[in-house]
């Protein structure tokens, strides 16, 4: 990125299931504080019901300390835990996260899709999605950057 444009991104964005598509993404910006990390998670149906797999944003375990069921349209993100990687960018306030709906990432696949004609999968749609909202409020020479992890033609039917 810095020998294509000259500098780094101000924000790379990344879908957040396991965690390995954001952390391979965010690992060279880490110690670079002027570099805002954002992660998308699977809210499913709302971190307010019981269908989501948002872990980070909204928890896993039910009150008695056991892992439920969760939910996502994206299979890579309908996973009921985070790599201890994004555990530790959380707690050191080094990462933010954002639970990003089914149908949140299904606009965002959309104005992809319709945009540029490209069919990103359903897991990088979370990421494009919350891209979308961190880009609104951007200027025009800060850069953002997103993980598309993946084609969603398979995503289609």
């Amino acid at each position: 990125m810095k020998a294509l444009v000259g500098r780094l991104p101000n924000t790379p964005v990344a879908c957040v299931g396991g965690g390995g598509n954001a952390i391979g993404m965010f690992h060279p910006f880490i110690k670079n504080k002027n570099v805002r990390l954002v992660g998308a998670e699977a809210a499913g149906n709302g971190v307010d019901t019981s269908r989501h797999s948002a872990t980070i944003s909204a928890g896993a375990p039910d009150k008695k300390g056991q892992v439920t069921e969760t939910h996502s349209i994206a299979a890579g993100l309908h996973y009921p835990g985070v790599g201890p990687e994004h555990s530790w960018l959380k707690s050191a306030g080094r990462a933010e996260n954002h639970a990003v709906t089914d149908a949140q990432a299904l606009e965002g696949f959309r104005s992809l899709a319709e945009l540029e004609g490209i069919l990103p999968s359903l897991e990088a749609s979370h990421a494009i999605y919350q891209a979308m909202q961190v880009a609104s409020a951007m200027t025009s020479n800060e850069i953002l950057v997103i993980c598309i992890s993946g084609n969603g033609g398979k995503d289609l039917s």
